[in-house]
C-alpha cells in the first residue's frame, strides 16, 4: 500500500509516495529539514549548496553507522563463539564432575 504525505524540507513543499506510513516520512522529512537548516546556520549557503553539504553530512552519518553496526556485528559473533566455548567446557566440566563422583561411590 502506498501512503501520501506533504512534507516542508527548506521551505519547499514536497509530496511524498512510499509504502512507509506517513510517520515515519514526516520524521524523515523533519531529519533532512533540519540537515539543511544547520548548514545554512553555518553561514551565507544557497539552499541548493546547502541541501548538497546536508546529503552529505547525511550519507556521513549513514556510512559510520554501517561501521558502527557492523563492528557490533563482529563483537556479537565473537560473544557468541565464547559463549558456546564456555557452554562446551561447562558440559565437560560436568561430565567429569559426574564421573569423579561414581567412582567415589564405588
Amino acid at each position: 500500500m502506498q501512503n501520501k504525505v506533504t512534507v516542508t524540507i527548506n521551505g519547499q513543499e514536497y509530496n511524498l509516495v512510499a509504502a512507509e506510513d506517513a510517520a515515519y516520512m514526516t520524521k524523515v522529512a523533519e531529519h533532512v529539514d533540519a540537515k539543511i537548516q544547520e548548514v545554512r546556520e553555518s553561514g551565507k549557503i544557497s539552499a541548493s549548496d546547502a541541501a548538497v553539504l546536508a546529503a552529505l553530512n547525511i550519507a556521513d552519518e549513514y556510512f559510520k553507522s554501517l561501521d558502527a553496526a557492523e563492528n557490533l556485528r563482529v563483537q556479537i559473533k565473537g560473544f557468541l563463539e565464547e559463549s558456546a566455548d564456555l557452554k562446551n567446557q561447562l558440559s565437560k566440566a560436568k561430565q567429569e564432575i559426574f564421573k569423579l563422583q561414581s567412582q567415589a561411590k564405588k
